[in-house]
C-alpha cells in the first residue's frame, strides 16, 4: 500500500507516523512544499521573541527521524490530484502515484487588495523565511504596523511587543479577536493592550502603503504614519486550491466524513483545510486549531492504515495569551437566537465572564482571566448537559459552574445508567 500525504506540518508528520506504526510495511511519502524540516508554524512567534532558535520549531528534532521511519520526505508544491488515476501532480511536473490519499495542506495567509502589498518591507508572518525577514528588521525602536488582531494576529502581536518596537495594530473590526470574542471581552482585550504601550485602531483599514524611506502608511481614519515593517495578519484560509475541478467535493473546506474521508474513496483530509461536522453547530465547520489537527490527522491515519477510527467532534476551544491576559473561546461564544446569556464584568481587574445558552443548555462562553472553570465550560458545552434550574441559578452567577456540572452532569449520568 502507497500513501502519500500532502502538507508536512502538525497533521501531515502525525498522520505518517500514525500510519507507519499500524502498517509497518507500506510505503509513504509526505510531501511539503519548503525546504525546511517539517516545522510549527504555531513556534513562529517563540523564534521571533527569541526564545527558540530555528530548531526549535521542527517538529521532530532528530536529524534522521523520517529516514528512521521509513517515511520519505518529498519537497514539492502540490498542483492537482487525478482521483481516477491515482495520482498527484507538483508544480514541477513529478507524478506521484498513490492508493491512499491525505490532503493536510493547511491555510494559507489572506493578502489584502491593499495598494502596495506588495513592497518591500510588507511581509506575513506564516513561515520560517517570512520570519527571517521580520527578525532581520526588527531593530530596536523600529516602527512597525501590523494588520490584523485576529487569533493569530494577537500571537504575533505579543512575539513582536517582545522586541522593544514601537507597534500599531490595525483591526477592521470593532474590536480585538473579532471571530473569538464578542464585544465585551474584545473591548477590554484592546484596552490590556494599549495598557501595555500598543497602539490599537479597531474598525480601521490599511488603504494604502506607500514606498518611502521608511514606508508610509495611510489609514481609514484619517493618519499616516511612517513604518519600517507592516505585518500583514488579516486571516488565512483553507489551502484547497489544487483540487480545484476534481471531483473532491469542497465547502469552506474539504468536506469529511466522520473517519476523515473526503467522497472519494481511499482519499482523507485534515487539519486546517478539512472541513467536518460539529454536533454542537449541527453543521459542518474548519476549525483551524492544532489540537483540532492533532486528532483529526491520527483518525486519518488510522483509517488509512486500515483500522477503524472515528472522529466524534469538531474542537472549538481557543486559549489566547495577548500580553499576559489570559482569555478564552468556547463552542458557539456568539449565542444562538432566541438564547439567554449571563455577563459580568470587572474592568479594574481585567477579569469577564460570558456564558450563552440554549434552552436549559450551556453553548459557549467568552472568558478573561478566569481559567480556573476551563474544564468544567468544555465538558457542560461539549456533552450538551441539560442543567434545567441550575441554568437560572447560573443566569444569577456563573461563578456556580462547579456547583452546577456536579449536580446537573451526575444527573445526567445517573439517568443514563439507569435507562441503559
Amino acid at each position: 500500500m502507497r500513501h502519500v500525504i500532502l502538507g508536512n506540518g502538525p497533521a501531515g508528520v502525525i498522520a505518517a507516523e500514525t500510519i507507519r506504526k499500524h502498517a509497518p510495511g507500506d510505503d509513504i511519502v509526505l510531501v511539503g512544499d519548503e525546504s525546511e524540516p517539517p516545522y510549527s508554524r504555531m513556534a513562529i512567534p517563540y523564534l521571533l521573541m527569541g526564545d527558540v532558535g530555528e530548531e526549535g520549531t521542527h517538529l521532530r528534532k532528530g536529524k534522521n527521524h523520517f529516514a528512521l521511519q521509513r517515511i520519505e520526505l518529498c519537497i514539492g508544491r502540490a498542483k492537482s490530484v487525478d482521483t481516477v488515476g491515482r495520482t498527484v501532480q507538483l508544480d514541477d511536473g513529478t507524478l506521484l502515484q498513490f492508493d491512499r490519499l491525505l490532503i493536510a495542506t493547511g491555510s494559507i495567509p489572506v493578502r489584502p487588495p491593499i495598494p502596495g502589498i506588495d513592497l518591500p518591507g510588507v511581509s506575513s508572518c506564516w513561515t520560517l523565511a517570512d520570519a527571517r525577514e521580520i527578525i532581520a528588521r526588527l531593530k530596536p525602536g523600529a516602527r512597525v504596523l501590523q494588520m490584523g488582531a485576529g487569533f493569530i494576529g494577537c500571537i504575533i502581536l505579543e512575539a513582536i511587543a517582545a522586541r522593544d518596537v514601537q507597534l500599531t495594530v490595525v483591526e477592521m473590526g470593532d474590536r480585538m479577536v473579532p471571530r473569538m470574542m464578542g464585544e465585551g471581552a474584545g473591548g477590554m482585550i484592546k484596552r490590556w493592550v494599549e495598557k501595555k504601550g500598543v497602539t490599537v485602531y479597531t474598525s480601521t483599514r490599511v488603504e494604502a502603503i506607500e514606498r518611502a524611506a521608511p514606508l508610509a502608511v495611510r489609514l481609514s481614519n484619517g493618519k499616516h504614519l511612517p513604518v519600517d515593517l507592516v505585518i500583514s495578519a488579516t486571516g488565512v484560509r483553507p489551502n484547497i486550491g489544487l483540487l480545484e475541478g476534481s471531483e473532491i467535493t469542497c465547502l469552506q473546506g474539504i468536506l469529511t466524513d466522520d473517519r476523515m474521508q473526503t467522497n472519494v474513496q481511499g482519499i482523507f483530509a485534515a487539519g486546517d483545510c478539512a472541513e467536518a461536522f460539529d454536533t454542537i453547530t449541527g453543521k459542518t465547520i474548519v476549525s483551524a486549531i492544532q489540537p483540532n489537527a492533532a486528532d483529526q490527522a491520527y483518525c486519518a491515519g488510522m483509517n488509512m492504515a486500515g483500522k477503524h477510527a472515528r472522529q466524534r467532534d469538531v474542537t472549538q476551544i481557543n486559549v489566547l495569551d495577548t500580553l499576559g491576559l489570559i482569555s478564552t473561546s468556547f463552542g458557539q461564544w456568539q449565542g444562538v437566537p432566541g438564547g439567554q446569556h449571563a455577563e459580568l464584568t470587572d474592568e479594574a481587574n481585567f477579569r469577564y465572564v460570558r456564558l450563552e445558552f440554549d434552552g436549559d443548555m450551556l453553548v459557549g462562553s467568552n472568558a478573561i482571566g478566569h481559567i480556573e472553570h476551563v474544564g468544567l465550560v468544555r465538558g457542560l458545552i461539549q456533552s450538551r448537559v441539560r442543567l434545567g434550574p441550575w441554568k437560572d441559578r447560573l443566569l444569577r452567577d456563573p461563578f456556580l459552574l462547579p456547583e452546577a456540572y456536579l449536580a446537573s452532569a451526575q444527573a445526567q449520568q445517573a439517568w443514563g445508567l439507569r435507562f441503559a
